[in-house]
């Protein structure tokens, strides 16, 4: 008994071992959209609120403009992402309403273009028939969704689910540099703001390359530049207006 237990103990492990490739492309989806939103958030609301420090506005001037950019941004995105995704949903219903009625009128067209499909990436006729035939015996709507139109039910189009993830991360960027302008004191904000923006930019963009299975490196520094490109020219545009003001 021990012999034969032992015996079958590899065999029986090897069975239970699941083989597991972790594959980066798989959070390009939802990466690039916190990612984005974040950004937006961070950026565009850092800079109206160091525009409004160098025009010389006062301090709760300065964090109402924060408030009010942060609202105004994350509602701005979320409708944007909901039309957009909006969009892509109804094209994917027109999708799968053609594909239904053509498998309803038309079964034996739809299994030689699926065999065909699958021919055309590697298989034998007869492999490619046999795979046509037991995918559409097994959920034939599903199968030339898939492969044929390119919809899966993982990257279906989520237009609420879009939106207030857009929202969310555009929330998330945006709140740091009004909080700061809400907790500081005395003189320094526009510098407090620049510097703070500065590192969590470096932050956002090193941890979005790294999670995408870059170095990390040069998402910092590409999304550094752009951000410190768009705080210079808000502090100069309200420099300027501070000076022709005062």
């Amino acid at each position: 008994m021990s012999i034969h237990g032992i015996s079958r103990l590899p065999h029986m492990q090897l069975e239970h071992h699941h083989h597991h490739e972790p594959h980066r492309s798989q959070h390009s989806g939802w990466l690039r959209a916190a990612v984005l939103g974040a950004n937006d958030g961070l950026i565009s609301t850092s800079s109206l609120m160091l525009g409004m420090v160098t025009a010389h506005a006062a301090p709760a001037t300065i964090l109402l403009s924060g408030i009010a950019g942060l609202a105004a941004g994350a509602l701005s995105m979320a409708a944007g992402e909901y039309v957009s995704v909006s969009s892509q949903a109804d094209a994917e219903h027109a999708d799968i309403r053609i594909e239904r009625e053509a498998l309803r009128e038309h079964p034996e067209a739809e299994l030689h273009e699926l065999t065909q499909i699958y021919m055309q990436r590697g298989l034998e006729p007869v492999l490619a028939r046999q795979v046509a035939e037991q995918l559409t015996a097994h959920d034939d709507l599903a199968a030339h969704l898939r492969d044929e139109v390119g919809i899966h039910d993982m990257q279906r189009a989520r237009p609420v689910q879009a939106a207030l993830a857009s929202a969310g991360s555009f929330t998330v960027g945006a709140l740091p540099p009004v909080l700061l302008a809400w907790l500081w004191q005395g003189e320094g904000l526009s510098l407090a703001i620049v510097i703070s923006t500065s590192i969590l930019l470096a932050v956002l963009g090193y941890v979005a390359e790294r999670v995408a299975g870059g170095g990390g490196f040069k998402g910092a520094l590409r999304v550094l530049l752009w951000g410190s490109l768009a705080q210079a020219a808000t502090a100069l545009i309200g420099w300027a207006f501070g000076v022709s003001a005062g």
